[in-house]
């Protein structure tokens, strides 16, 4: 095997893992850094801060080979998805099942860095991860599924890494967390509306039909209400509330842009996220050195 042929193959690995495509990673990030800097009062241990970046990135690739291996037969018919490397059959399955594997085992290392309730938890984790993809052949909302996975389930573990316990003010987050995961994914699924409804894959942008952007909408609302009770019970001043105030603006101007629901308006809304997120965590951020 050549330099060149095995450049190829790593590239089309890290393709696979989408290690070039870090959005995914961002979104999946944040919560978990709004709940290590509530949850650390401002200074989460190091330890805990690197183990869990490390872990975001790590779960997020493990997802993303999973989820391709599971729609591997499908991707090939959706235009956005067809020159995947599982889809254009550069990656082989059992390649990417032993990719997977590392990934999940490299994740498993991470976490017994920690105390044993997050290795408890991690374990639901892992479970819920491996099994969202099989949500979109029969679970009319996959996206909800995401949002308890991916998007939400690494705030208990934040906070059982940090203080050994999960406060209310935990669950609220995750409740915003998954809130949130269901707004970005639904905009997600608004740019492959036309194709999953060809495929048969189910999607909360074809359960919510003409009715998305106003429960998207309500979604967000609900979100920042859930992150304002945050806020209140923590005693979070004017920074925290600039923070929510920012994301609602883009909450706004993400719904502007989606009014005609066209597929790529709808995927820069989901992009925006990101600010979303951003915003939140700067907030928080803020909060605490200011206050300190």
């Amino acid at each position: 095997m050549t330099a060149r042929s095995v450049a190829r193959r790593l590239e089309a690995y890290a393709q696979l893992m989408r290690l070039d495509r870090p959005i995914g990673t961002w979104l999946l990030l944040w919560p978990v850094l709004w709940a290590l800097w509530i949850a650390g009062a401002g200074h989460p241990p190091a330890r805990v801060l690197i183990v869990f970046v490390l872990g975001v990135v790590v779960m997020r690739a493990a997802g993303c080979v999973v989820n391709d291996f599971a729609d591997r037969d499908i991707d090939p018919q959706v235009k956005r998805t067809r020159e995947r490397p599982l889809a254009a059959r550069r990656v082989s399955p059992y390649e990417a099942l032993a990719l997977f594997a590392a990934l999940i085992a490299l994740a498993l290392w991470l976490v017994t860095r920690l105390d044993p309730l997050t290795i408890k938890l991690s374990v639901v984790g892992a479970l819920l991860t491996v099994s969202y993809p099989l949500m979109k052949r029969w679970f009319p909302l996959p996206q909800f599924y995401l949002g308890l996975s991916f998007g939400g389930w690494g705030i208990p573990m934040a906070f059982a890494a940090t203080l050994g316990t999960i406060p209310r003010v935990g669950w609220v987050l995750f409740i915003a967390a998954v809130l949130w995961a269901m707004v970005f994914d639904t905009l997600y699924a608004m740019v492959d509306r036309e194709d999953d409804l060809k495929l048969g894959v189910k999607s909360s942008a074809l359960l919510f039909a003409d009715m998305d952007r106003l429960i998207v909408g309500a979604m967000q609302a609900m979100m920042l209400f859930a992150l304002y009770l945050a806020g209140r019970s923590m005693e979070f001043g004017p920074w925290y509330r600039a923070g929510l105030a920012a994301a609602a603006l883009f909450f706004l101007w993400q719904q502007w842009i989606i009014r005609d629901r066209e597929p790529a308006a709808c995927f820069r809304a989901f992009l925006n996220n990101n600010y979303v997120g951003m915003s939140i965590f700067i907030g928080i951020l803020l909060d605490h050195v200011y206050r300190s």
